[in-house]
């Protein structure tokens, strides 16, 4: 069975390499837009979108899976930075706070015209971080413009104090969840390729 992941992200390749999974990449097309003001509403439609444009470059039947996370704080939804200011300020209002990682996540089955969209949150409470250590991070974290708000796989991990939820969903993607919907779709990890 095919199994094509919608992203480029490393962190999300990672995780389904772990488990050794074989799969394809294939990017989305389209812009990371939503109009939705809840921060689940807003990753599950993202991942929609991701997943539909991806079907829509196949011709082969397959199994998509797309993902979009967003760090989501005080009624704010926290996208990539479009600048080092704009990170900066990120993390300075993020500092000492709890913050809440939300992963949209869309499964599109071709095989059976089937999809499954859900969102999963995990809250990751952060240290108070110093405007000097902030300027360090901004500074020297080659990923900054790739996450949203922080990289905890990366130099962000010495400000994390404690996460509530799947650690993995963090970083962009559970394989426990989205098992749990294979699942719910009838099938069992044996149907997959393995590396």
């Amino acid at each position: 069975m095919k199994l094509i992941l919608a992203s480029t992200s490393k962190q999300r390749q990672d995780i389904l390499k772990m488990i050794g999974l074989k799969y394809e990449i294939v990017k989305s097309l389209v812009e990371e837009e939503s109009s939705e003001t809840d921060p689940k509403e807003y990753v599950k439609e993202l991942s929609r979108n991701k997943a539909k444009s991806v079907a829509m470059q196949i011709k082969e039947k397959a199994i998509i899976v797309a993902a979009d996370t967003v760090i989501y704080m005080d009624g704010k939804i926290y996208e990539k930075p479009k600048s080092k200011e704009e990170a900066f300020q990120n993390l300075k209002e993020m500092s000492g706070k709890i913050t809440y990682a939300i992963t949209g996540i869309t499964i599109k089955d071709l095989y059976q015209n089937k999809e499954i969209c859900f969102a999963d949150s995990v809250e990751v409470h952060l240290k108070d971080i110093s405007c000097e250590d902030i300027k360090w991070y901004v500074e020297n974290e080659k990923y900054i413009f790739d996450r949203c708000g922080y990289s905890i796989l990366g130099k962000a991990s010495i400000f994390l104090d404690k996460v509530n939820g799947d650690y993995n969903t963090l970083f962009g993607i559970s394989p426990s969840k989205v098992y749990e919907k294979f699942q719910e779709l009838g099938y069992k990890i044996s149907d997959f390729e393995l590396e």
